[in-house]
């Protein structure tokens, strides 16, 4: 496939309130940033950010393109603003990891639209995961304390849900979006009482807002969508009997 047929694929696929909806977000932060003098590099994470999670939740692999970019920049921001725990993140975890995606995607693309093809965990897995979160936030967040984190407790946490969130993601998980949505009501929060002790990070908040708006959007989607899969594999196998 050449550069112009995947282009071609990634805009493909979005419904009409989507293409409308989805690129004002991205103008409304660009404007609200420029306005109050908002820090470049805030804004350019939030682009990034934004970008990324409309074209994963829309199952493009083009969004690691954003994501690279995104990550690099906000672990700049979390240096700068000693979220120590989402540096490392940033760095050590999502950085290779949007790699690895960029390959395991690829292996699991629709022939016609070149979207994803959407999972869900089993039971047993889903206490797995649910086990792993709890134990590793609670032992994360005293490393951070004792690191004098501006915020070890929610940092702690939005840490290590991001780690399984991610990995979820790679894995074409359902379950993703139900960590996201915690993961990014949690940041508005961090971010907020960053704004309020001086950090010029706004784009930032008006990014986690609009992730955590975009997490239980397309949460419902992917449900919508594992149903007509569900659905269509069902008649395929009534007409195979």
């Amino acid at each position: 496939m050449n550069v112009k047929e995947f282009i071609k694929a990634e805009l493909s696929g979005w419904g009409k309130y989507e293409q409308i909806i989805f690129p004002l977000e991205i103008l409304l932060i660009i404007i609200i940033s420029l306005y109050i003098g908002d820090n470049k590099v805030a804004l350019v994470s939030a682009i990034c950010g934004i970008s990324y999670t409309i074209l994963a939740g829309k199952g493009k692999i083009s969004c690691y393109i954003f994501g690279l970019t995104g990550t690099l920049c906000y672990a700049y921001l979390s240096y700068k603003n000693n979220l120590y725990g989402n540096l490392l993140l940033y760095i050590c975890y999502y950085l290779p990891m949007q790699i690895v995606g960029i390959f395991k995607w690829q292996q699991h693309l629709k022939k016609e639209s070149l979207e994803i093809i959407k999972t869900k965990l089993d039971s047993k897995e889903k206490i797995i995961y649910i086990l792993f979160a709890i134990i590793f936030c609670i032992v994360f967040s005293i490393i951070l304390k004792n690191l004098s984190d501006a915020n070890p407790y929610i940092d702690a946490t939005t840490t290590i849900l991001s780690i399984i969130g991610l990995f979820l993601t790679i894995k074409r998980c359902i379950e993703q979006w139900y960590i996201w949505t915690i993961v990014n009501g949690l940041s508005v929060i961090m971010w907020v009482e960053a704004y309020i002790n001086g950090s010029n990070c706004l784009a930032t908040i008006l990014m986690w807002g609009t992730y955590f708006i975009l997490g239980i959007y397309f949460l419902y989607n992917w449900h919508k969508d594992l149903n007509n899969d569900k659905v269509t594999n069902l008649k395929i196998k009534d007409k195979t009997v």
